[in-house]
């Protein structure tokens, strides 16, 4: 029973510090060469505190419950000893990854095909928006590997005839804390129903919820606990700042922001997918590079946004908080709440998507008459008073007036986006094709000088 006992020693929350020693390597975790190697390619040079904490315990074969906030490797640690299982034992159907969203779907799938690239490893993704008979044929070809949103699952598992998880070995299950508040809790009793009792389990989540514990009772045995922070925290390296405002100036404050902190790139979260593409409008109304990422867009319109501002062709992408969890998106600067969160827990979500990856990173959060109680919660949850951003108010009152008519535009250009949708029942919703109405206002403009 040693492997017991060595998986109860790793049972030790995180917090204990453990005496100074040099830094870990994922061989020194236990990691295959042909894995280390394929971290290496990634450039992860050292593994992430929960990577130490889980990967060996999983490796052992027990089951794990990984708390640990957001932006701190989590899908290394689960996919790495996945891998290495399936390496041991290759089969067809061997993993199965549960995701509250599309986009963090499809973003674990490229962690396991740029992890398993080496020893031909293919993982398809299941989740809504997308064509299911495309999907039926994916899983007919039996990958190794389903990253999956869970009512799209249960859909393949009840009508897609001869696909079935009977011979599973690990179940995962990532933000589960989210997957049941986003009320998918049906979904996951009918999946735990049809896959083997017999199997490994990971319980990847960033609070213990009730709902969270109830779901470890029954899905879990004996499980090893990895906490890497236990109470709510956001990264160290992180400034954060608010800056208190008038609502009605909101949108010209923003521009002096980006203005001010010109050169990095932006993640703005609102509220409300109208209120994401009016601001979106508006800021490419003002000649900035915005591109918006909400609920009511198409999942290609989505992911295609998603990827130009990965490749950095944009530089400000506004989100609702659709966004705001299990995105890696490498190089956000600077994180703006537009819109204050009303669950505090959002924001530390929100903000998480800078100072990722041990670097710096800045959030600044917009306070009017409106929020100061919700403003005062999240300051009460993270522990710490926020400084002001500093401003200069003569500066933000210069741009009004461009921003007032730039705000008439977007108006005009939402409007016209309703109309088109309504007549041609479509989700036409990128703003770099609502370019109509300047497009004409400019043609106005220029036969009025030629005259």
């Amino acid at each position: 029973m040693a492997a017991g006992g060595e998986g109860e020693q790793a049972a030790e929350p995180a917090g204990a510090a453990e005496p100074a020693e040099e830094p870990r390597t994922f061989k020194d975790l236990g990691v295959t060469d042909v894995l280390c190697e394929a971290c290496d390619q990634l450039g992860w040079k050292t593994p992430t505190k929960i990577q130490v904490e889980a990967i060996p315990v999983a490796l052992q074969g027990r089951d794990i419950i990984g708390l640990a906030e957001t932006g701190s490797g989590k899908t290394g640690a689960f996919a790495l000893p996945i891998l290495q299982a399936l390496l041991e034992t290759p089969q067809r159907l061997f993993a199965l990854v549960l995701t509250p969203t599309r986009e963090l779907a499809f973003q674990i799938s490229e962690q396991f095909e740029a992890l398993g690239s080496s020893i031909g490893v293919h993982s398809t993704v299941i989740v809504g928006g997308i064509d299911t008979m495309s999907q039926s044929l994916a899983l007919a070809k039996k990958p190794h590997v389903i990253i999956a949103t869970p009512g799209r699952l249960v859909d393949h598992l009840e009508n897609t005839k001869g696909f079935n998880l009977r011979a599973l070995k690990f179940l995962v299950m990532d933000e589960a804390d989210r997957i049941l508040n986003m009320d998918f809790e049906t979904e996951v009793d009918k999946i735990l129903k049809v896959i083997p009792r017999d199997r490994k389990t990971f319980l990847f989540s960033a609070t213990m919820t009730k709902k969270v514990q109830k779901l470890q009772r029954a899905a879990l045995k004996n499980p090893v606990k990895c906490a890497v922070s236990s109470k709510y925290q956001t990264v160290e390296k992180l400034q954060q700042y608010y800056i208190f405002i008038p609502s009605k100036f909101k949108d010209s404050y923003l521009v002096y922001i980006l203005n001010e902190l010109a050169g990095n790139s932006f993640m703005i979260f609102c509220s409300t997918c109208n209120n994401t593409q009016r601001t979106a409008l508006l800021l490419r109304n003002l000649g900035f590079t915005a591109i918006p990422l909400h609920g009511q867009m198409s999942q290609n319109k989505r992911l295609g946004s998603l990827n130009k501002f990965k490749a950095k062709a944009r530089s400000i992408l506004l989100a609702t908080d659709v966004a705001s969890r299990g995105l890696d998106i490498p190089h956000v600067d600077v994180v703006i709440n537009f819109d204050i969160p009303t669950h505090s827990k959002d924001y530390i979500h929100r903000v998480g998507r800078t100072a990722r990856a041990g670097r710096s990173g800045k959030s600044i959060t917009f306070v009017t008459q409106y929020d100061v109680e919700l403003f005062q919660r999240i300051e009460h949850l993270i522990g710490k008073k926020l400084p002001a951003f500093p401003m200069q108010e003569e500066e933000v009152m210069m741009l009004t007036e461009r921003v007032a008519e730039a705000q008439r535009f977007a108006r005009m250009e939402l409007r016209e986006q309703g109309e088109k949708k309504r007549s041609r029942n479509d989700d036409d919703d990128d703003t770099e094709e609502a370019l109509g109405v300047r497009n004409k206002v400019a043609g106005g403009k220029k036969k009025k000088r030629k005259a």
